[in-house]
């Protein structure tokens, strides 16, 4: 039985049958008609008979009573209400007992219990008022609103900290989160490196957005607390840490007597990766729930910022291999006027299979070389480079092209056996050396290369007939030799498959071809070495029209005037006759 099931037994008559003794039920239902004496007996035989004890029954309600006339004057007090308001005297005033939550329908706190108390109107003006203890309840029910809003809190930040792969956006990302859920202020530093730790700072503001600093600190000058954070530990002092998180000038607008301060680490591969210093005023003390909660942001936070950390080193592994596979421009040599085209097919790489340049002999000349290795990507890129530290080793030992190139031969087919792949290379392998008058004697040596092109002083364009067997193949390979005499003006260039074999023009199946070459540069001998191969590249990109192609590589050597001036030029491109014949063939 309820209370309310008390109010319903009312007969209107007065009587409220939950009293503990029989007189104070007569005292509640003052009015009602008097019995004679002798009638008592009687009635108290049908109570006994007929109904049930009321205050026994009301002792075991969940609720507490407190019943009152219609003067306010309370007339009864169940034991339950007692528990819970011991200021409620029965025969006194109501609001005698200075309780601010008895006036309406609703909850207050007293005595550190949660109270919901309910005003039922009774007969003659009289009411009841039901006091129930939601204590326990509403601590449930915060506690499911809590646990609901951290598992939100946690869900959010997995999210948005799931993207940055660098870094410094990681690290920004991470302060800026922990603002205004976890801190006020919240601080990350990040693991020292080259004895330099990076720190971001992200503070609240009166946007909606907090305002995100970062800055550099030598690791000598950390906080003990962070140190000690790095090491994997938790600094428990918190007065220590507000002085500290003070004197670092983090806490702006905050003393270390207004602050409070924690410290967590941030969980990396093998040590923290870095530390998340949180502070808030305090009034908002850091509760274990509120430390926990920090806790699990930390080991999300660290996640992201150790993939993004790895990520990093790995960027910068790439980045320093792929420079050091990418084609080195040519040294400087007497006489000698360098021009260099690049394009690798993976244009995101920035590295693969063609590869050019050259290194200064003793005797004052030039080994140069152009080639390209089976494949493309990563795996060519990495051939060229075991290629190239062949030649740059071999040339000190060998200067005679091809005697040099039969020595890189065995060199390559060492390694491809010993690595179990079948990789070879054709490749143009050359000695050039300056004449004393001016111009250049080029010793070449072919390796089942394309035959490079001579540019003449009249404007003719002459094929070197130049040919020989793949690299890297057979033991004893037939290599070809031939001498070139370029005399001050002229040039000599190199290229790779990737030009002659661009597939595009009207169909876009077509090859560019040799013949389509030599028209494109017939009349550019007055053009330096750096812009005929740009002009090569140019044309070969233009046939293409960014469709798929191979690497495209290309070399020019041109031979200066006397004293290594090149001659000046008027004429960079071929007259306009040779232009429009030229854009009718790409089209």
């Amino acid at each position: 039985m309820t209370a309310a099931d008390v109010r319903d037994s009312d007969p209107g008559d007065g009587r409220v049958f939950s009293t503990p003794s029989a007189a104070r039920a007569m005292a509640w239902s003052a009015g009602a008609p008097e019995r004679p004496a002798s009638a008592l007996p009687a009635l108290a035989a049908d109570r006994e008979h007929a109904a049930p004890d009321w205050s026994e029954v009301v002792e075991h309600f969940r609720e507490g009573l407190v019943v009152c006339d219609a003067q306010g004057v309370v007339r009864h007090v169940s034991p339950v209400a007692e528990r819970l308001l011991p200021e409620v005297t029965p025969g006194e005033l109501l609001v005698a007992a200075n309780l601010a939550g008895l006036t309406a329908d609703g909850e207050f706190t007293h005595r550190d219990r949660r109270l919901r108390v309910r005003r039922v109107p009774l007969s003659a003006a009289r009411c009841c008022w039901y006091v129930e203890d939601v204590t326990e309840s509403v601590t449930r029910a915060d506690a499911l609103l809590a646990e609901r809003a951290r598992s939100a809190f946690l869900a959010v930040v997995g999210e948005k900290l799931g993207n940055p792969l660098h870094p410094d956006r990681a690290a920004a990302a991470v302060v800026r989160l922990a603002v205004p859920t976890l801190a006020e202020v919240a601080v990350l530093v990040l693991a020292p490196r080259s004895g330099r730790a990076r720190w971001w700072r992200a503070a609240r503001s009166d946007d909606d957005a907090p305002v995100v600093d970062s800055g550099i600190l030598p690791a000598v000058d950390l906080p003990a607390a962070i140190t000690e954070g790095l090491d994997g530990g938790e600094p428990h002092t918190l007065d220590w840490l507000a002085e500290q998180a003070a004197e670092a000038g983090w806490l702006p607008g905050l003393t270390a007597a207004e602050a409070c301060v924690r410290v967590v680490p941030l969980p990396g591969r093998d040590a923290p990766a870095g530390v998340l210093l949180v502070a808030r005023r305090v009034e908002r003390w850091y509760d274990e729930a509120d430390v926990d909660l920090a806790r699990a942001f930390a080991a999300r936070a660290g996640a992201a910022l150790t993939t993004a950390l790895l990520y990093r080193d790995q960027a910068e592994v790439a980045d320093t291999l792929q420079a050091s596979l990418v084609p080195v421009e040519p040294a400087e040599a007497t006489g000698v006027q360098w021009g260099t085209a690049y394009r690798p097919a993976q244009a995101g790489l920035r590295i693969g299979g063609d590869f050019y340049g050259s290194h200064r002999l003793a005797d004052g000349g030039s080994v140069f070389f152009l080639g390209d290795v089976s494949g493309k990507g990563v795996e060519a890129a990495v051939f060229t480079g075991q290629l190239r530290q062949c030649l740059q080793a071999l040339h000190r030992v060998e200067s005679q092209p091809g005697r040099l190139l039969k020595l890189l031969n065995d060199a390559l087919l060492e390694t491809s056996q010993a690595q179990g792949q079948g990789r070879f290379a054709t490749m143009v392998l050359g000695v050039v050396r300056a004449h004393r008058e001016g111009g250049l004697t080029l010793t070449l040596a072919g390796g089942g290369h394309l035959p490079p092109l001579v540019l003449r002083g009249s404007g003719e364009v002459e094929p070197v007939p130049l040919s020989g067997m793949l690299v890297g193949v057979v033991p004893d390979p037939r290599i070809g030799e031939v001498t070139v005499r370029l005399e001050p003006g002229e040039t000599c260039l190199l290229y790779s498959d990737g030009v002659t074999e661009a597939r595009g023009g009207r169909r876009g199946n077509e090859q560019f071809g040799t013949e389509r070459l030599v028209h494109a540069v017939t009349g550019c001998q007055r053009m330096p070495a750096p812009a005929l191969a740009e002009r090569v590249e140019q044309v070969t990109c233009d046939w293409l029209a960014h469709g798929d192609h191979d690497d495209i590589a290309v070399l020019a050597l041109r031979a200066t005037g006397p004293g290594g001036r090149t001659a000046r030029h008027l004429h960079a491109v071929p007259d306009a006759s040779g232009a429009a014949e030229a854009r009718e063939t790409r089209s």
